[in-house]
């Protein structure tokens, strides 16, 4: 037990190293922070263990005293500061109750280029200006659930390794690959060229059943998906070689975004993959 608390330390003997944590509930400050200073923060034990399990590499904990000995093997040896203190002290330093008793900075990885995204997919997913963070993570967890291969995150997208959407997506997103993309020209040109067709998840008037569209389905797909509210841009209906509906009853004319995703992904991805539990 000693051994496992030994990269514990004190709070008071802290030097400013806490600033990963502060201000976590400015959104905004953290959209300009964290990818600036390279870092983003993992909640919760499990969360941390799977960040660690993608190979990403942790710079310190911050974790309620009932967590330590959980968070310090769930790092796995990673030689990195623990701090640990009252349930006061961290709200006061993170601007939030920390309901599941811990967080981590992780150094944020690099984005792989988009070519080596696409090179093995069969089937992924474009967020085009997806806004809000629960409905990116639980894109990311619906991906990974359905068997999707890859995402792409438009550049006004919401991050991905937000809190709150890593949070959303039981670190899903930390085992899909993903990248930000060019702009739609550019994007529209290398997904065609790994031979992607391009289907955008719209209600217009030249839209197909996704049942149609699913029973015949290419061979390499990229569903594009739209903000929430005004849906998918001109640009990228533009761009798009056919556009697919999911059929509502009751006078309900949509789903929200994430859910759309899960039973779009559903429909196209194939019952015989493997990684498919029964």
């Amino acid at each position: 037990m000693r051994i496992l608390l030994a990269h514990i330390v004190d709070l008071s003997a802290t030097d400013g190293t806490l600033r990963d944590y502060t201000d976590l509930t400015d959104v905004a400050l953290r959209k300009v922070r964290e990818p600036a200073e390279g870092i983003y923060i993992a909640e919760s034990p499990k969360v941390i263990r799977r960040a660690i399990a993608a190979g990403h590499v942790p710079r310190s904990a911050l974790v309620l005293p009932e967590k330590a000995n959980e968070v310090v093997l769930a790092l796995d040896g990673h030689d990195c500061p623990v701090y640990v203190g009252t349930p006061k002290i961290l709200q006061e330093i993170a601007g939030f109750h920390l309901h599941r008793g811990a967080l981590a900075s992780f150094e944020r990885p690099a984005l792989p280029p988009l070519e080596q995204v696409l090179t093995s997919a069969r089937t992924l997913v474009i967020c085009e200006d997806i806004v809000d963070h629960t409905n990116v993570g639980a894109i990311f967890r619906a991906v990974a659930g359905m068997g999707a291969d890859a995402v792409l995150v438009t550049p006004r997208c919401a991050d991905p390794f937000y809190r709150r959407s890593i949070r959303v997506s039981m670190g899903a997103v930390f085992s899909v690959p993903w990248t930000r993309t060019l702009d739609w020209q550019a994007t529209r040109d290398v997904l065609h060229e790994f031979g992607f067709h391009i289907a955008a998840l719209a209600l217009t008037d030249r839209s197909v059943s996704l049942k149609d569209f699913a029973r015949e389905r290419p061979e390499r797909v990229a569903l594009v998906l739209g903000t929430e509210g005004d849906g998918i841009t001109n640009e990228a209906m533009n761009i798009a070689d056919s556009v697919v509906r999911i059929p509502m009853r009751s006078g309900v004319d949509s789903l929200n975004v994430a859910s759309a995703s899960a039973v779009a992904l559903y429909a196209l991805c194939p019952d015989d993959d493997p990684r498919m539990s029964q």
